[in-house]
């Protein structure tokens, strides 16, 4: 287990852990936006970042993605570190001022303003990544992507045209720090505007309730190893179900067949 060290502290970390894994460990804040601990590690935002002082190459790094190594020496609250910080969240504000998440995460920083102009075509996208890489990683769909570069870089489906993979499954509006994605339900579809996506909706067999769309529940059927009646219920039925289930294994196990009155 490597052994580096952290604003003077000592800590041991997994071969396969990064530098912020160990600022956690010692419970040292390091700020995040991009990263989260379902997803490979992308450091697109470039808030994470930390000073390498000993041990490897001297400089700049983000944690999400540093290597915790042995002998690693790391500072995380240094002027350069700051500094930096403070100008990536004023050019993330000028993106998005309005977003919730990144305007706490500024102000932990000390910026409550930015000095510089939104994009005249700004979208309130932070470009953070984590939409693309829960659909492609944990989904297994990957229908979005980036596209473009620079000014004009924004995610999409591909050809921005309706994609016959997406399944509406909602993954990447619960990870969107903006609030920019969302879904309605309408005349019996789920409607993900942003990303021209319209799938019918999948009643509960019990309660008739819809609950989720019809393509993610036939893609779940086959990636599950679950009975499709099971699948079928929403999840208020299904926990209803459950609950019936353990209760009457539960009644059933207590029961003993040589067990007589007095």
């Amino acid at each position: 287990m490597p052994r580096l060290t952290i604003n003077g502290k000592k800590v041991r970390v997994k071969k396969s852990e990064t530098v912020l894994h160990a600022a956690r460990k010692l419970d040292i804040h390091i700020p995040t936006f991009c990263y989260h601990e379902a997803l490979e590690p992308y450091g697109a935002c470039r808030l994470c970042l930390v000073e390498v002082v000993g041990g490897g190459r001297p400089g700049l790094a983000t944690a999400c993605t540093q290597p915790a190594v042995e002998g690693l020496e790391i500072l995380t609250d240094t002027e350069r570190v700051t500094e930096r910080r403070r100008m990536i969240a004023e050019l993330l504000l000028a993106r998005n001022p309005d977003s919730p998440r990144l305007k706490e995460l500024a102000a932990g920083l000390g910026v409550t303003e930015t000095r510089f102009e939104p994009h005249p075509d700004r979208d309130d996208c932070l470009l953070c990544g984590l939409c693309t890489r829960v659909c492609s990683q944990l989904i297994g769909q990957a229908a979005i992507s980036f596209v473009h570069r620079g000014a004009e870089r924004k995610v999409m489906p591909p050809f921005d045209e309706t994609s016959e993979i997406c399944m509406a499954c909602g993954a990447c509006i619960a990870v969107c720090p903006t609030g920019k994605l969302k879904f309605r339900d309408e005349d019996g579809c789920r409607i993900i505007e942003e990303w021209k996506t319209k799938q019918p909706l999948a009643r509960c067999t019990d309660c008739g309730t819809e609950f989720a769309t019809r393509l993610m529940m036939e893609v779940l059927k086959e990636k599950l190893d679950l009975p499709a009646e099971y699948l079928d219920l929403c999840p208020s039925c299904r926990t209803k179900t459950l609950s019936e289930t353990l209760l009457a294994t539960k009644t059933f196990a207590g029961a003993s067949p040589f067990k007589h009155e007095e």
